[in-house]
């Protein structure tokens, strides 16, 4: 076992082992490649639309699909529905990376993956 292992991509911790092609960290159990490089385990995620379109803070979108709304108003956000002003956010709820206010609905975050970006 080699005393030059990185740490932990995730937590920090210096306790790395490897076990075959990866390299393990016995904190948290994240594991990843030991040929991938530092950089590339830190890197933020693209975010794109549900047609491959990368959106922007302030761009609009239209939903591509019936959402059902959770909680006190209910409803469904309607497919073609214009949502203008969009926000990323990468602190959203589960896999929520849109931050907006839905005409009808009010402030909500939507999935990328359920919106096509207004060309």
């Amino acid at each position: 076992m080699s005393e030059n292992l990185p740490d932990c991509p995730a937590c920090g911790e210096s306790y790395t082992y490897e076990q075959g092609a990866l390299l393990v960290c016995p904190m948290c159990g994240h594991e990843w490649s030991a040929d991938a490089a530092p950089e590339a385990t830190g890197a933020e995620t693209v975010i794109t639309d549900a047609v491959g379109n990368p959106p922007a803070d302030g761009d609009s979108v239209t939903v591509v699909k019936d959402l059902k709304v959770k909680g006190a108003g209910g409803g469904t956000v309607k497919v073609g529905t214009k949502v203008k002003g969009i926000r990323l956010i990468s602190d959203g709820v589960g896999d929520h990376d849109i931050d907006a206010n839905v005409p009808g609905f009010g402030r909500m975050q939507l999935k990328s993956s359920v919106v096509k970006k207004v060309l």
